[in-house]
């Protein structure tokens, strides 16, 4: 009997306590526990029901032999103990995507409220190479406790000292300014383990007044137990070189964390699935005014306990061939579940593989310097 391995997908789709860092770890806390429950039971019934299936289409239960019993018994069990769960949050979710804000940046001209805003931005962000720390413990212990792999978008401060792996195991070895941040993805295993960093490469208008850029060693897929995990963040979803280099990594889960709420990041998460013949999970934010904090001079015309709709969300499930799994989700808060059967990534190649059989590296050829960067070396 060929046992197929189904795969449990959530993405959350919900805002930040804005600029408040602790209450908006307390909310990934309790958003990755309620999603985690909520695919693991439609994951479950999935197994479940396959199971029946297969049975009526072979022999009954009485007729099996007792090492296929065994078999399904172990399936029906590998929910829990296979941590094969995915749960996605948007771009920086920990602990603010300022949207609506300059921090009074102008052409030629910083204004004194701009700088502090920034100083607070920075207290409210996530010190990813503390790994150790406090704050990197509690992320991670939120995919542990849960038991599924995690990717969560952080804004990244590198101030702290560095505690636990290298930053070359999850990410570049730029250890960054201390006055500098980050807007990065981070991957988290059942077991707690920070798999990978990605440092957006490409901060996007006047995202670049408080984001620094990350480098080709952020470029990367890394193994997780529900297969090869990778992101790539808001419009570098937009850079086909950047995607490719995702694809010839074999990428089986493609996160894309975002903060781009238009109709038209539907078709662009499709057309990348086509393309990568990979799972898709575009996750943004659903945000209101309310979210960010009273004194937010983002949004001067609106009272600080409006309901407003700021961020309308969009966030969806693709499958490998283009089809929609779940969502888009426009206009709510909420979290996108589908269960998938990753056999089917290998099945959608038989006609497309894009570093594959498809490709034509006798002609197009793409160099990816994977090399770390940082701006001063001391040699010896």
């Amino acid at each position: 009997m060929t046992v197929s391995t189904f795969i449990g997908l959530a993405v959350v789709q919900d805002s930040p306590i804005g600029f408040e860092l602790e209450a908006s770890i307390a909310k990934l806390e309790i958003l990755t526990a309620q999603a985690a429950a909520q695919v693991r039971a439609e994951l479950a019934a999935r197994i479940n029901a396959n199971t029946i299936t297969t049975d009526s289409q072979n022999k009954k239960l009485d007729e099996k032999k007792p090492e296929e019993i065994k078999e399904q018994d172990d399936q029906l069990n590998s929910t829990e103990t296979d941590a094969q769960i995915l749960v996605v949050f948007p771009e920086a979710f920990l602990s603010a995507y300022p949207r609506g804000y300059d921090f009074g940046a102008t052409i030629g001209s910083r204004s004194d409220a701009g700088r502090a805003w920034f100083g607070r931005y920075h207290a409210s962000s996530v010190p990813v190479s503390d790994v150790n720390g406090p704050v990197m413990s509690r992320i991670r212990k939120a995919a542990a406790s849960n038991n599924v792999t995690l990717v969560v978008g952080v804004v990244e401060r590198c101030d702290l000292p560095p505690s636990g792996l290298p930053r070359s195991a999850y990410g570049s070895a730029n250890a960054g300014g201390t006055g500098s941040l980050y807007c990065t993805a981070l991957t988290i295993s059942p077991s707690g383990t920070l798999l990978s960093a990605h440092r957006k490469l490409m901060p996007t208008a006047s995202e670049r007044v408080v984001w620094a850029q990350g480098d080709g060693a952020d470029v990367r897929v890394v193994d997780s137990p529900v297969g090869k995990v990778g992101a790539a963040i808001c419009w570098e979803n937009y850079m086909p070189l950047q995607r490719m280099a995702l694809y010839a990594q074999n990428i089986e889960f493609y996160v894309a964390p975002t903060a781009d709420s238009r109709e038209t990041w539907t078709s662009s998460m499709r057309h990348i699935a086509q393309e990568g013949r990979c799972f898709v999970l575009g996750c943004n934010q659903y945000a209101e005014r309310r979210d960010y904090p009273v004194d937010y001079p983002g949004y001067p015309n609106l009272p600080p306990s409006s309901a407003e709709t700021v961020t309308l969300g969009g966030s969806v499930i693709v499958g490998p061939l283009g089809n929609i799994l779940a969502g888009p989700l426009f206009g709510e808060r909420g979290v996108l579940t589908a269960v998938v059967r990753k056999e089917e990534l290998v099945e959608v190649k038989m006609d497309f593989d894009p570093i594959g059989h498809y490709a034509r590296p006798d002609i197009f050829k793409l160099s990816v310097d994977a090399k770390s960067k940082s701006a001063i070396e001391f040699l010896s």
